[in-house]
């Protein structure tokens, strides 16, 4: 059969994703991802994840298939038919968090997130944040494992496992969602519109040390972190219309 124009396959490393690999390439070719109009993902959401970080300049659409442990954000596979699924596939547009973490060497980062930030306790001591939204301090003092901020797409994660609000995806909110909090106790989080800037201070941050995580970024030994949306840029991943993402948000919300 000759090659699939405009398709590039890629996978995780687990067995069953490098045998799919194997099997689409033997029946459709293989060509690079920097020449594709699609990029089939093969492997769990964390290699999705993987795969809108590496393939970000691209702006290429990613249809992904479930090839590894955990699959929401995957399609069903199936070899046959590769071509009809993705022409009629539902697109679904996300925009990405951006993450800037100061050190207490004073160093500056940067990451995106198309999950969450999470800010966790490095030590036995449970950490301690300020919390700001939009420059108005709205906790004084956090003491928790952590924080989170989670994205539609990522709320149904860590986020949810955290106790946190499933968002669906044209809500235009983020989730801001305290992991084992202490004090105060009857704090739960926060729904914030979605173009809010969170910032992050962390109190007694040499004896109770904070590290900053954007999807699997990590910045260790933080002082201030802010996070926000960054509506420039953006990816479009596709899903079977009988399986789209919208359906499965909706759905994980009256699961038991």
């Amino acid at each position: 059969m000759s090659p699939l124009p405009g398709i590039a396959c890629v996978a995780s490393d687990a067995p069953a994703a490098q045998q799919a690999l194997a099997e689409l390439q033997a029946l459709y070719g293989e060509i690079p991802p920097e020449a594709a109009g699609v990029i089939v993902a093969l492997g769990g959401d964390g290699f999705m994840l993987e795969t809108l970080h590496r393939y970000l300049e691209l702006g290429v659409p990613i249809f992904g298939m479930h090839r590894g442990s955990v699959g929401f954000l995957m399609n069903g596979y199936d070899a046959a038919g590769l071509r009809e699924r993705i022409a009629r596939a539902a697109p679904v547009r996300i925009h990405p968090l951006q993450m800037r973490a100061t050190d207490v060497r004073r160093a500056e980062h940067e990451a995106l997130a198309f999950n969450e930030v999470s800010l966790l306790r490095e030590t036995r001591q449970t950490a301690k944040l300020r919390i700001s939204v939009d420059h108005v301090v709205r906790v004084d003092e956090l003491s928790a494992d952590g924080i989170l901020v989670a994205t539609p797409v990522g709320s149904t994660a860590y986020n949810f496992s955290a106790h946190g609000p499933i968002i669906p995806l044209g809500a235009g909110v983020l989730a801001l969602t305290p992991i084992s909090a202490f004090r105060p106790r009857r704090w739960r989080g926060a729904l914030l519109p979605h173009a809010a800037e969170v910032r992050f201070d962390i109190i007694e941050a040499e004896k109770r040390p904070v590290s900053a995580v954007a999807d699997y970024t990590e910045v260790r030994d933080v002082l201030s972190v802010t996070v926000r949306e960054n509506r420039d840029i953006a990816l479009t991943m596709l899903f079977d219309p009988e399986h789209n993402l919208e359906e499965r948000v909706l759905k994980e919300q009256f699961l038991s």
